[in-house]
């Protein structure tokens, strides 16, 4: 049986070894996980040919992935710093990147970054449209559009951002509802105005079933991009998000029916206590595909701090039901991201998304935890930095201020609850004062 997607492959009980990396780095049954990618609950975006792919899982029952976006801008254009950050997160452990670049001719780049990356590669077309064609929005036809789609699939991308969803039925939407941040989706804006100015149907929805056959052909992941997405607190789950929620339920079910894998994505901004709704509302809405969020951030009032409001509310989506986290930088509203920022990001996501794996029950999730605790119990500071997330800057700090007692730190010193109790239950006794 030829099959040209992993879907296409579950669906006819083929187990492909694609699927079988994944089903040995989660420990799952390779026929379970076969199912749930047949449902579409699972997807492995895996280009035939990114062949330095490693690959990754990201459904249901699976732990949560993070996602890392970098590239140039006009204002930062050097690749080199861009493939630096690219390293770093290939160390870090960050199962996908996303090459954003939107500036210049980008296609050198995201080739070497092909070449190179063992974590999957996401780009968003829209973005490279202006550059790849040199017209200007207005210019470029809907057919134009297709051939960036087409060109990033040849190169070997995994999984592709497509604002689909913003259809006309959802711009009268967006139209009556009153937002304060209006379209935050860099994509999503640029395809709103060529619709305005040009008076056609988005062409990613017009001429959808053309788009799907590109993406079954490379088995490109399609990943519905959410153009509404709020980027406010203010604006979350009002009408116009979820307007287009609803069209992005119906685009999954069409790219189903293709054999074509999909991921959804969501917000954005929104409260703490409107996150776990949301979740429950995608995966109702959109029949279970997996949810790719970024964030979301729980408040607005923190520029140089969201990866902190990023990683609260990405630990609560993930707990609730998101499956891949997008990671948020420090510097996130405020310029492109620096090295340093990038390690941020990452980090902060890990957490979120391991958090997310306890709360879920994702087997074996907490055997990590359990070890750092029991090395902590017999303050064993090597052991202790093994299972750090960052073990480099755990020992930094630990070593900046060295204690004089050595099974303690510079905070407790001999006064150590870890090293009081210890004692006591070994039968010595705990003496503070020396002669």
């Amino acid at each position: 049986m030829q099959y040209k997607t992993q879907m296409e492959a579950a669906r006819n009980n083929i187990i492909t070894k694609e699927m079988q990396v994944v089903a040995e780095k989660e420990k799952i049954d390779p026929e379970k996980l076969r199912e749930r990618i047949a449902r579409g609950q699972i997807v492995i975006p895996a280009n035939v040919r990114h062949t330095s792919l490693s690959p990754e899982g990201i459904g249901e029952g699976l732990k949560t992935k993070i996602n890392v976006n970098l590239g140039v801008s006009g204002d930062c254009a050097d690749y080199t710093k861009e493939f630096e950050k690219v390293k770093l997160s290939v160390e870090l452990g960050a199962e996908s990147i996303m090459d954003l670049s939107n500036y210049g001719k980008t296609n050198t780049f995201r080739q070497q970054l092909i070449e190179y990356s063992k974590a999957m590669i996401g780009t968003v077309p829209m973005y490279d449209a202006i550059g790849y064609l040199e017209k200007d929005l207005m210019d470029i036809t809907a057919r134009d559009f297709l051939k960036v789609v087409e060109a990033h699939a040849k190169q070997g991308v995994d999984f592709m951002t497509i604002h689909a969803g913003i259809n006309r039925r959802v711009v009268d939407s967006f139209k009556k509802t009153r937002r304060i941040t209006n379209i935050v989706s860099r994509g999503g804006s640029l395809l709103f105005a060529w619709m305005e100015m040009t008076g056609n149907e988005n062409p990613f929805y017009e001429y959808y079933e053309e788009v799907l056959g590109i993406l079954y052909e490379y088995d490109v992941t399609i990943s519905l991009g959410d153009a509404l997405r709020p980027g406010s607190i203010n604006d979350s789950t009002d009408a116009g998000q979820i307007a287009e929620l609803i069209e992005l339920g119906n685009l999954t079910k069409r790219a189903w029916e293709k054999n074509v894998q999909v991921l959804v994505e969501g917000p954005g901004h929104m409260a703490l206590n409107e996150i776990a709704a949301n979740m429950a509302l995608e995966k109702r809405l959109c029949h279970g595909a997996p949810f790719y969020v970024l964030g979301p951030l729980v408040t607005d009032i923190a520029p140089g701090y969201d990866h902190i409001t990023s990683a609260i509310g990405g630990a609560i989506a993930a707990a609730n039901g998101a499956d891949f986290l997008c990671y948020v930088t420090p510097a996130e509203h405020l310029r492109l991201p620096d090295l340093k920022d990038v390690k941020e990001g990452i980090i902060a996501s890990k957490i979120a998304a391991h958090a997310g794996d306890i709360a879920k029950g994702i087997p074996g999730a907490r055997d990590l935890d359990n070890k750092m605790s029991d090395a902590r119990r017999r303050i064993d500071w090597e052991e202790m930095f093994s299972y750090a997330i960052d073990s480099k800057k755990a020992r930094e700090y630990f070593e900046s201020t060295p204690p004089a007692e050595k099974n303690s730190c510079s905070m407790c010193g001999k006064m150590c609850a870890m090293r009081t109790t210890n004692k006591i239950l070994n039968g010595e006794k705990v003496e503070f004062c020396t002669k």
